[in-house]
């Protein structure tokens, strides 16, 4: 029975025309892979399974262009399985049901299959379900490749049954030594200068794929002279960052940029900013959450930075981009430079979780308004001071249900306006004390 996406021998006749230099460059075995130590190299992962001969189902995560297909197809070879590649964007289930009967029947006959599934978070919650029988008896060794975090992307049962293996975006030194392989392929060098070439490999922004196809653009190109920076910009256009504004990279930026204002460090705050822009990153997000910073990580220790934020906002809507975006940046240096507390945030949260742990207790009685005589003789705003009144304008009272033990919820810091909010409590703890004697 022939094979659905069979990589058969039809597969392996030599491929007539033209080729890819990315194709012609596949390595051909698991030493000539390009980088991932982490998994490749002596007591990683994937040497300890091959040494032992347990190889078991993989889940690839990374980004595009490190060898995901290139390493399942050569973890085929090397343990004799048949070799069968899938996309879930393009496979529906009868076309997995065909996968599957296929792997029966070379099991049968004494074949495993090593079935890859690229782009695997694509396929829905039953697609997946689909795997686990044919994972368990044995019919499929599954690896699967995904760019998106299979944590939140793959069900929990197949996650259980494959171990979860991260590939690294290549280094520039890694993307050197493909650069020397390619032009050991071509058999020139490339045109460029030192810098220049510098500049072609950070335009890779660390998928090899992508570099392999910028350097077939630049060795075609009749040059009497090694190109500068300026003359390869112009010549080629630098390639996208990689960044998907509903996928790892949008919250992986967004926590860099988080954190960097946290880390009161302007430089890194205003880099990350401008990544998710060059991204694509709608503004007016950044600007929500510049906002939510300045609550949860200046909060009142810098009052006037909430203020700053929402000003800062509503410029951008008044200018639009790009130059309402300098508003936001400027914001953004505000906030990294502010004095920090989370203490109301702290607060917040605690009183919340006192809130739960209490229950339905209700005020005490002196603090309740009375409007019907029945309420009065219920005792209803008995007792209650006027703290207007009362000596220093604060009568000392207690607030929180009766029987419950007075909580200490907000912890004001010694730093900024907070430090100035600090005195006013403990004025205001010392009174309530002495009211009590």
């Amino acid at each position: 029975m022939s094979d659905l996406f069979d990589s058969g021998a039809a597969a392996q006749e030599p491929v007539k025309g033209p080729r890819p230099l990315a194709d012609r460059l596949r390595p051909q075995k698991l030493s000539d892979v390009i980088g991932q130590s982490q998994v490749l190299g002596e007591g990683a992962p994937l040497e300890v399974m091959l040494s032992s001969g347990s190889l078991s189902s993989l889940i690839f995560w990374g980004p595009p262009g490190v060898g995901k297909t290139t390493i399942a197809r050569l973890l085929a070879h090397e343990t004799d399985l048949h070799f069968v590649q899938i996309s879930a964007i393009f496979t529906g289930k009868p076309d997995l049901l065909k996968v599957f009967e296929a792997a029966k029947m070379r099991r049968q006959n004494g074949q495993g299959t090593l079935l890859f599934v690229d782009e695997i978070h694509r396929f829905n919650k039953a697609q997946q379900d689909g795997f686990l029988p044919h994972m368990e008896d044995g019919t499929i060794l599954l690896v699967g490749a995904t760019t998106e975090n299979p944590s939140f992307e793959l069900n929990s049962a197949v996650m259980s049954r494959a171990q979860v293996l991260v590939l690294e975006r290549l280094e520039l030194a890694d993307l050197e030594r493909m650069a020397q392989r390619a032009e050991r392929e071509l058999d020139k060098a490339l045109p460029l200068d030192g810098p220049a070439r510098e500049a072609l490999l950070e335009m890779a922004d660390g998928d090899g794929r992508a570099l392999l196809n910028l350097i077939e653009q630049v060795s075609a190109w009749k040059s009497d002279h090694n190109l500068t920076p300026p003359e390869l910009s112009k010549r080629l256009q630098r390639r996208a960052a990689n960044y998907d504004k509903s996928g790892d990279s949008h919250y992986n930026l967004i926590s860099a940029l988080h954190k960097s204002v946290r880390g009161s460090d302007p430089d890194a705050a205003l880099y990350w900013f401008a990544r998710m822009l060059e991204g694509g990153e709608d503004p007016r997000y950044l600007a929500r959450r510049i906002t939510r910073m300045a609550v949860e990580d200046i909060g009142l220790a810098d009052p006037q930075a909430q203020a700053v934020c929402l000003q800062s906002w509503e410029t951008y809507e008044r200018l639009g981009s790009p130059e309402g975006e300098l508003a936001l940046a400027q914001a953004l240096t505000y906030l990294a430079l502010a004095p920090k507390s989370n203490a109301t945030y702290v607060a917040y949260k605690a009183a919340r979780r006192t809130a739960k742990e209490t229950g339905s207790k209700p005020p005490p009685k002196h603090i309740l308004n009375a409007p019907t005589s029945l309420m009065k003789d219920q005792g209803y705003g008995s007792g209650y001071a006027y703290d207007h009144d009362a000596e220093d304008g604060f009568s000392g009272q207690n607030y929180f249900p009766d029987e419950m033990e007075r909580p200490s919820i907000y912890e004001p810091v010694e730093r900024g306006f907070e430090r100035e909010l600090k005195k006013r409590q403990d004025y205001f703890s010392k009174l309530r004390a002495q009211r009590r004697e």
